[in-house]
């Protein structure tokens, strides 16, 4: 059995009703950008940047992501391993028409399904560049099989989606409006992570280990941290991280510190959305 089989290209990805977009649940995704230019240093990856700001922004997080080469057998086994997991994933690069770009076929092989001439995809090659989209362009809508397009508002080469997963091209300008338009699309607005912390000044980190086992005891659904600045102003930025139950946390803490003597100040604010 396939994994498209498993897992139909549509499923899960149905577009939102506005009337529940508010109400949906946080989704955790996955992030692979492909490409031996941005392994050897030709080129700087900068979708990590902008998926953390674009997916955290709507209230959801990036929860892993991977940087891999133009490596057929090393795509699919990676791809293979993430079809099975129920993260939904942001694929960038590798889905043009030149010999290196390998995505369409090792996302088909991992799915193991057929790499087959979309219509539609097809369509838009023919319509944008006629005759010239033979013999090589038209490669493009070569995708595998049970695939749904996803619109490219740049210059109208759509990506595709399989098993929860969604193919876009590598380059920046396209990648992530057509991000934007998945993730409004499908899964939507919730409530946006916040970030509450203070400075501690003073002590070592080891003096507050038994406080941070405790606190993230009882408060589980928050993810509670602790992160050491060195050089001029060496302090311990001391807080939490979640949705609800944020503000009783921070009461907790802070109380816990003044009983303990261990003078802290205020945090400024931090974004949490690229966080």
């Amino acid at each position: 059995m396939s994994v498209a089989d498993e897992r139909s290209p549509a499923a899960g990805i149905e577009p939102l009703d506005e009337s529940d977009e508010e109400a949906r649940e946080p989704t955790a995704f996955g992030l692979i950008v492909i490409g031996d230019e941005v392994l050897n240093g030709a080129r700087v990856d900068a979708h990590l940047a902008a998926f953390k700001r674009l997916i955290g922004e709507r209230g959801h997080t990036l929860a892993w992501y991977w940087m891999l080469p133009d490596d057929p057998d090393g795509l699919t086994a990676h791809l293979r391993f993430s079809m099975r997991r129920p993260d939904p994933v942001f694929v960038c690069g590798g889905i043009g028409a030149t010999p290196d770009d390998h995505t369409r076929a090792c996302a088909a092989a991992a799915a193991h399904v057929e790499l087959m001439r979309h219509p539609e995809a097809a369509r838009l090659i023919e319509d944008k560049f006629g005759e010239s989209a033979y013999p090589h362009r038209i490669l493009m809508a070569d995708l595998p099989a049970g695939a749904e397009l996803i619109p490219n508002p740049v210059n109208q080469m759509p990506g595709f989606t399989l098993a929860r997963h969604w193919f876009l091209p590598g380059f920046p300008k396209m990648a992530w409006p057509m991000a934007e338009w998945a993730l409004d699309q499908h899964f939507g607005r919730c409530v946006q992570v916040r970030e509450s912390a203070v400075l501690v000044r003073g002590v070592p980190e080891s003096q507050l280990i038994p406080l941070m086992r405790r606190l993230t005891l009882e408060y589980p659904e928050l993810k509670h941290f602790s992160l050491p600045h060195m050089g001029d102003n060496p302090h311990i930025r001391f807080g939490f991280r979640g949705r609800d139950g944020l503000d009783a946390a921070m009461r907790d803490l802070r109380q816990a510190l003044d009983e303990a003597a261990i003078a802290y100040v205020e945090a400024p604010d931090e974004d949490t959305s690229s966080a």
